[in-house]
């Protein structure tokens, strides 16, 4: 998991949120508002709107293509039980950097 995302505003436009993502090499932004988690936003997310004709990255604000409620869990949630959330719910962010993370782990738990 990663314990300091970076974020993004609501009312920010999409050429922004695209930005954040391809200075910090990331495919996922928090969405905030008023300091709060709204929603989520993909690298996905913006290329599919931008592909749309008529939407201005300028003009279009990330909360227009947000995943809205986001699953959250508390940082010490163990893997299984996000997982088994995950394919039960078809919802979540488990990268393929959370996944060489927890191998990471489980290998290094056992030398």
């Amino acid at each position: 998991m990663t314990t300091t995302p970076h974020s993004v505003g609501s009312e920010q436009s999409l050429r922004i949120a695209s930005e954040l993502m391809k200075k910090h090499d990331i495919r996922h932004l928090p969405v905030l508002h008023e300091g709060k988690l709204a929603g989520i936003i993909t690298d996905r997310d913006v290329k599919l709107a931008l592909g749309i004709q008529g939407v201005d990255p300028d003009e279009t604000k990330v909360d227009q293509i947000a995943t809205e409620d986001p699953y959250l869990t508390a940082p010490g949630t163990p893997a299984d039980e996000v997982v088994i959330y995950m394919a039960e719910q078809l919802v979540g962010i488990f990268t393929s950097t959370d996944a060489l993370r927890v191998l990471g782990e489980v290998l290094h738990q056992r030398h």
